[in-house]
C-alpha cells in the first residue's frame, strides 16, 4: 500500500531531486578519471572521446544533462520553499522544474546528436 504523502506531487520532487544528487555523486569520480587521463594518458583519453560518439552514449549525456538539471531545478525549488511562503503553486512550480529539465536536457540532446 502506497502511504498517503507519497502520493503528493511535492513528494516526486523530493525523490527526484535526492536520487539525481546521488546518481550525480556516483558519476563524478569517473567524470574525474576521465579528465586525469588529459594529463596521465593522452592516447586513452582519445579511444574514450571516439568511444563517446556513439549513439547510446549520446543518449546516456542527455541523461545525464536531464538529473543535472532535476537537480539544479530542485535546489532551487528547494530554496523558494525556505525563503517564500507556502501555496498552491508550488505543484504547478514543481512541475515546471521537470518540465524545465525536460527542455534543457532535450536541446542538449538534439545538438549532441
Amino acid at each position: 500500500m502506497i502511504r498517503p504523502h507519497r502520493r503528493h506531487p511535492l513528494w516526486l520532487a523530493y525523490m527526484l531531486h535526492r536520487l539525481s544528487g546521488l546518481a550525480l555523486a556516483l558519476f563524478l569520480p569517473a567524470h574525474f578519471w576521465v579528465l586525469s587521463l588529459a594529463l596521465t594518458d593522452p592516447a586513452q583519453l582519445d579511444q574514450l572521446l571516439g568511444f563517446a560518439d556513439n549513439p547510446a552514449v549520446k543518449l546516456a549525456e542527455a541523461g545525464l544533462v536531464f538529473l543535472l538539471a532535476v537537480h539544479f531545478f530542485g535546489g532551487i525549488r528547494l530554496l523558494v520553499l525556505e525563503f517564500l511562503p507556502w501555496s498552491q503553486r508550488q505543484k504547478s512550480l514543481a512541475a515546471g522544474a521537470i518540465a524545465g529539465a525536460f527542455l534543457i536536457s532535450g536541446l542538449f540532446l538534439l545538438r549532441a546528436v
